[in-house]
């Protein structure tokens, strides 16, 4: 018998019935019926409950988050409301002792990212900050592929994500909390927190606005150096037509250099032919000869998959949610990981003359 099956599913009541929650949650739920149950929605339009009624007749609606919150038999409130609102909502889901999880970010700045600390540690830390991107195929395959030693010593790991969308939203609005530090950087900022080897001494940062309609930031760049040789560079850019992208990742070493195009599960190594050895050379303080310094090497393509078995994509993640909080599995980020992006991003936003 599978996992799956062994345990009764998690009985989840949804707070937000907006893009995020029919995009990454809720196919989920409606995939896997002996994972999960919807039990309770609230959200003030009707027609985005009647969505949920007609799927799951039995499932309770609301329009205030309270009167959802007085259920008994609920395991974990499911939370995509508007970023300005999720610590307010946590908050009141951890107080009635509900495992919590909280769309990204977790919060707009790291004194209320504190705040939501205490409250899930009264509440045995059942808390849990939905980052997408931490079971995407291209970044678990970017993480095994650091240990590849036909990259040679690693020195650069770069991070892109980007889109072309004319946003007229609550996210495009600073006043609400809107911008790209926030709905774009957590996640793609936690993935360079994990797949560093040390920890971040120094950043710079720079936001723009390029093709969104509001007042807030589309782009959002960092670059962060280590106490080590690697740093890394992370960007988000909402303006940038399809044809002109380039790879989610890049990872860069003395013998080649590592990419893999974005959700894919296979990348390409271009290095220097791991049988090759250069002859040994000094250097020189000689005047140098006229002849062109360069040498030929041979350099290959080979193709990297992500290990078999490995299970990626938003399927990963709530099997980990699911696992969490039905067998007490340790949950693969943590709390302190989604409140160092809530750091890295409100440090963006206040050291931008954009961001203010």
């Amino acid at each position: 018998m599978s996992k799956e099956y062994q345990r009764p599913p998690l009985r989840i009541a949804l707070m937000g019935l907006g893009r995020a929650m029919f995009t990454d949650h809720y196919p989920i739920f409606k995939a896997h019926p002996a994972l999960f149950k919807v039990v309770a929605a609230c959200d003030l339009m009707k027609d985005r409950r009647d969505i949920i009624a007609r799927d799951f007749p039995e499932c309770r609606m609301y329009r205030q988050y309270g009167d959802m919150l007085d259920e008994h038999d609920i395991d974990v409130v499911d939370i995509a409301t508007c970023s300005q609102d999720h610590v307010a909502h946590a908050l009141k889901s951890l107080e009635r002792g509900f495992w919590t999880l909280v769309e990204s970010p977790l919060a707009l700045n790291i004194d209320d990212a504190a705040i939501l600390r205490g409250a899930a540690m009264k509440a045995k830390n059942r808390l849990i900050c939905f980052n997408r991107g931490m079971f995407a195929p291209d970044y678990l395959l970017a993480k095994q592929v650091m240990g590849d030693p036909r990259l040679g010593e690693i020195h650069q790991v770069s991070i892109l994500q980007e889109d072309f969308i004319r946003r007229d939203d609550w996210l495009t609005v600073k006043r609400l909390g809107g911008g790209a530090a926030y709905y774009a950087m957590p996640d793609l900022m936690l993935r360079a927190l994990k797949i560093l080897p040390l920890p971040p001494i120094q950043m710079w940062s720079e936001l723009k606005r390029v093709a969104s309609l509001g007042d807030a930031e589309d782009y959002a760049r960092i670059v962060l150096r280590t106490r080590g040789v690697i740093s890394a560079d992370v960007e988000y850019n909402g303006g940038s037509l399809p044809d002109t992208r380039g790879p989610s990742f890049k990872i860069r070493g003395e013998r080649g250099v590592f990419t893999v195009q974005p959700g894919k599960s296979e990348g390409l190594l271009t290095v220097i032919d791991p049988d090759f050895k250069f002859p040994r050379r000094r250097s020189s303080v000689r005047t140098p000869e006229l002849d062109d310094m360069h040498e030929d090497f041979p350099v290959v393509k080979i193709p990297v998959s992500l290990a078999r078995g490995m299970e990626s994509g938003q399927t990963a993640f709530w099997r980990h949610v699911y696992d969490t909080i039905r067998t007490a599995a340790p949950f693969p980020f943590t709390i302190e990981d989604a409140i160092e992006t809530v750091k890295f991003a409100q440090l963006m936003k206040k050291t931008s003359p954009f961001g203010s």
